[in-house]
């Protein structure tokens, strides 16, 4: 008999609304129902490709035994992290507070209350590697709560109020400058891997945010070692198993240093960053590779991953069945020779063997090898390799697919929008620009609702009904102002505008510092607030980047003070520990440089003059560059107005710091302003 998950929207809750364990959505009622029984609350949260979510899920929430002592002794509750980030937070900076170390799945201890009081991540079935067994786990959290109620209460009591009393070091007055970003710099590189590029050791994930800060710093001082950093990072992971090789787009990490294994899931938000980084790095560098990387990474998330409303949904598993029929990690993915030979025969096997650095060891598990390009696989056939490529690629397609979840998120689609946008207009792509557009108009659509005020997440063409978090309103707005700027259409600037006010209204405290949820959010044990990056821009640093754009195409001061407020945090945190807070660092590059202002004017029609200036105003390196095209004194862009026509003809106009420099009708004229 279903639980009550079974109507819910999240895909990880409906993967257990058939548990025996009697499941509850995070809900007031949920822990009226605590109250009511006198029982702790058990608190999982997971997301749906997660590995080790269904592992647990499998050997202690479907079997019966287990589920009788959950159901028996607590009231269970399941969150879905992606759609609750912000209960996600909170209880995650307890465990860590706690253990040292979080992860997911995330299993918490709640009194009635919903405060904390024990913690831990994956429990196996039976005891081993030092981890108790969850049976016992919830043996002992329950004695606990029936023998020593008044010791648990103290405990709960002192770490929501320990919580509460942490608070961050904002920098206080003024931006971060050249020394910060400087320092930010030499941080980097001492914990740069020469060898095989990124940064620390394993397990590696891509460092999107801080390589974006490394392409702005290089654009804006010249400092080749910060592009060199960069390039070498691109490359290997292009060149990497954690990049697929035969169908485009990104793992979500590295188990080793050297981006060889991947943990194989394949998630929205990295794909959209790695899609515009690589776009960038071929606007920084011109190289073939990042070229191939960014359209292939798009197409990946245009063929994989878009749903039929028109938005990305938001994973594909690592899981899939290998040939016995076995749900395994990586099968969908891995070829041993004999599989190649199979499909190829022996002689073009042996060739893609060597190509792919498929070995008889293997470089996964059981003899199978993860697809990447070695350095030392010699010269390349493309003809022959064009062709092995599609016939492997043919024959993974018969496999059984990794499992989708396809909700929609809406920060990770602002950045698939982002993405897009500018690898449509880079690559001369129209398509990949509508798909932008197509996504765009499904957020407005769906996602925004009374007042401008966005849901979290939606499926099937239906909201969600929690409410957006301070990353989902930045990355949409962030992808709405670069639709505008590739598209010339001004709504999508109206549209950032109305999110962004709902930030100044909503998110801002005291001294330019951010929260993570609005002040008329539903109350948690604590307000989440996070600067930091981790897969994905925080929500923080992502609004001071999208604050900064809007301010410089309106002039709305209001916008600026708030993103140079926001930015205070970075000056403190970006000379300590950049790989943590790169897209604040990128956006304190854009500030330094300006941004630039770039406003093109044309007659109208299909005028080339115009189009020309457009894409070379989109290509130009100036760090966080804001683009507006239209006619002259459209009503659709402030930064159009007061800019006429040269001689009948288009024209560029580009700004910063208050002032212009005189227009030009000379794409070279523009490419040569924008590169100073």
């Amino acid at each position: 008999m279903p639980n009550r998950l079974a109507h819910e929207t999240s895909p990880y809750l409906l993967q257990h609304a058939d548990n025996p364990v009697d499941w509850w959505p995070w809900s007031a009622e949920a822990f009226g129902e605590a109250r009511r029984r006198d029982v702790p609350v058990l608190l999982s949260v997971g997301y749906s490709s997660c590995h080790w979510c269904h592992v647990m899920a499998h050997e202690s929430f479907e079997d019966e035994a287990t589920a009788a002592q959950v159901n028996e002794r607590f009231v269970a509750v399941k969150v879905d992290r992606e759609e609750r980030p912000d209960v996600d937070a909170v209880y995650m900076e307890a465990v860590q507070a706690a253990t040292g170390q979080g992860g997911w799945p995330m299993t918490v201890f709640l009194t009635p209350d919903a405060e904390p009081f024990y913690f831990g991540t994956y429990f196996p079935p039976e005891s081993r590697h030092g981890m108790p067994s969850f049976g016992d786990v919830l043996d002992g959290v329950a004695r606990a709560w029936a023998d020593r109620r008044e010791e648990v209460g103290d405990v709960a009591a002192k770490i929501v109020e320990d919580l509460s009393a942490r608070s961050l070091a904002f920098g206080g007055d003024g931006v971060p400058g050249e020394q910060e970003l400087s320092q930010a710099l030499l941080g980097l590189t001492r914990e740069y891997d020469s060898r095989s590029g990124g940064f620390g050791g394993a397990p590696k994930f891509p460092p999107s945010m801080a390589l974006e800060f490394l392409l702005r710093h290089h654009a804006r001082t010249g400092a080749e070692g910060a592009l060199q950093m960069a390039v070498d990072t691109c490359e290997a992971m292009a060149r990497g198993g954690i990049y697929d090789q035969l169908g485009g787009g990104f793992a979500r990490y590295s188990v080793d240093r050297e981006w060889i294994v991947p943990h194989f899931e394949k998630m929205l938000y990295d794909n959209a960053l790695l899609c515009r980084l690589y776009a960038h790095l071929w606007r920084a560098t011109g190289s073939d590779l990042a070229r191939r990387v960014a359209l292939e990474t798009a197409d990946f998330l245009v063929r994989e991953l878009r749903t039929p409303e028109g938005g990305f949904a938001s994973a594909l598993d690592a899981d899939s069945a290998d040939a016995t029929g076995r749900h395994v990690e990586g099968a969908y993915y891995v070829w041993t020779p004999a599989q190649l030979a199979e499909v190829l025969g022996e002689e073009d096997a042996a060739y893609a063997a060597r190509y792919f650095g498929v070995t008889d060891e293997g470089t996964f598990e059981e003899g199978a090898s993860v697809l990447q390009l070695p350095q030392d696989a010699g010269v390349a056939d493309a003809e022959l390799t064009a062709s092995v490529k599609e016939r492997l690629l043919a024959a993974r397609d018969r496999r059984e697919r990794p499992g989708r979840d396809d909700k929609i998120v809406a920060a990770w689609n602002g950045l698939a929008i982002a993405a897009l946008a500018e690898t449509g207009a880079f690559f001369d792509r129209p398509d990949l620009v509508e798909r932008a557009t197509e996504a765009a108009d499904l957020l407005v659509r769906l996602h925004m609702g009374e007042g401008a005020r966005l849901s979290r997440t939606s499926k099937d063409g239906k909201a969600g009904a929690n409410a957006g978090v301070l990353e989902d309103y930045a990355d949409v707005a962030e992808g709405f102002l670069t639709l505008a700027g590739v598209t010339g259409e001004g709504v999508w600037l109206e549209f950032a505008g109305f999110l962004l006010d709902i930030v100044l209204d909503q998110f801002v405290a005291e001294g330019g510092a951010l929260y993570d949820t609005a002040h008329d959010a539903e109350t948690l044990i604590r307000r989440p607030q996070d600067p930091t990056d981790n897969a994905t821009p925080s929500g923080w640093t992502a609004a001071a980047g999208a604050l900064l754009s809007y301010a410089a195409h309106t002039g709305s001061e209001a916008h600026r003070t708030a993103a140079e407020g926001a930015l205070g945090v970075v000056k403190a945190l970006g000379p300590r520990a950049p790989r943590f807070i790169g897209w604040g660092l990128a956006t304190a590059e854009a500030l330094l440089d300006g941004p630039r202002e770039i406003a093109v004017v044309g007659p109208g029609g299909d005028d080339a003059l115009t189009r020309a200036l457009h894409r070379t105003a989109l290509l130009g390196p100036a760090p966080g560059a804001v683009v507006a095209v239209g006619a002259p004194d459209s009503e659709e862009f402030p930064l159009l107005k007061d800019r006429p026509l040269v001689v009948g003809g288009a024209a560029a106009y580009v700004c910063r710091h208050f002032t212009c420099d005189a227009p030009t009708t000379d794409p070279a004229d523009l490419a040569h302003a924008l590169s100073r």
